[in-house]
């Protein structure tokens, strides 16, 4: 089997179908780790559609699903790339040889900073966490936020606590930015959180995050 036709000829089928279902569709790969959807990181437009991960169109994509299979040429696509349309945004997470394309629904938008370690030994200004000092990691990247699970009230058992809320958060791997246990994250609904797992797979970052709640 010649593999690398083989491979040409499913992306070329692809390219035909993504004309005649898809919608036109703004490639952009990311040059550094902020902002990766500006303009200038935009490389490519072509058609794309998106469908359940088993594939088909039969049945709508349901809660707690972020996993999709894409529908396009990939030959000029690669892993970490994001595509945005109208209906909305996905990053690639796979393009694995003669499979389909992965692509994860990237719903929210997040950025990453870590608290800054004190400057000198023996007496320092306030140590607490302000987001004067924190270090900007990841700034403004789409990504998949789905709800874990829900803990009891925080330690402090204030009355005015909420439920502490898990969250799974999957988003491309930066080469430039390694994220770390406590790390802070913010989303574009201005919800804080600390990364109290982090895992990098083949298929990018899937981040255990708890949200910070009072």
């Amino acid at each position: 089997m010649d593999e690398p036709r083989l491979q040409d000829r499913i992306r070329w089928g692809l390219n035909v179908a993504a004309r005649s279902i898809g919608a036109v569709t703004d490639a952009y790969r990311p040059s550094g780790p902020f902002e990766p959807l500006r303009p200038t990181n935009r490389f490519l437009r072509l058609h794309a559609a998106f469908c359940g991960v088993r594939g088909g169109f039969e049945r709508a994509i349901e809660y707690d699903h972020p996993l999709w299979s894409g529908i396009f040429d990939a030959a000029y696509t690669r892993v970490g790339d994001y595509l945005v349309q109208a209906k909305g945004t996905w990053f690639v997470a796979a393009q694995q040889s003669l499979l389909p394309v992965l692509c994860v629904r990237a719903d929210r938008t997040v950025s990453f900073a870590r608290a800054a370690a004190p400057t000198a030994s023996g007496v320092n200004t306030y140590g607490g966490v302000t987001a004067a000092t924190n270090v900007p990691l990841l700034t403004n990247w789409p990504a998949s936020i789905r709800t874990a699970s829900v803990a009891g009230p925080s330690a402090a058992a204030l009355p005015g606590d909420a439920p502490v809320t898990y969250w799974t958060v999957l988003l491309p791997a930066c080469p430039e930015i390694v994220l770390r246990l406590a790390d802070l994250m913010t989303d574009d609904l201005g919800r804080n959180s600390v990364l109290s797992g982090v895992e990098l797979t083949d298929l990018g970052w899937r981040l255990s995050v708890k949200q910070a709640a009072t």
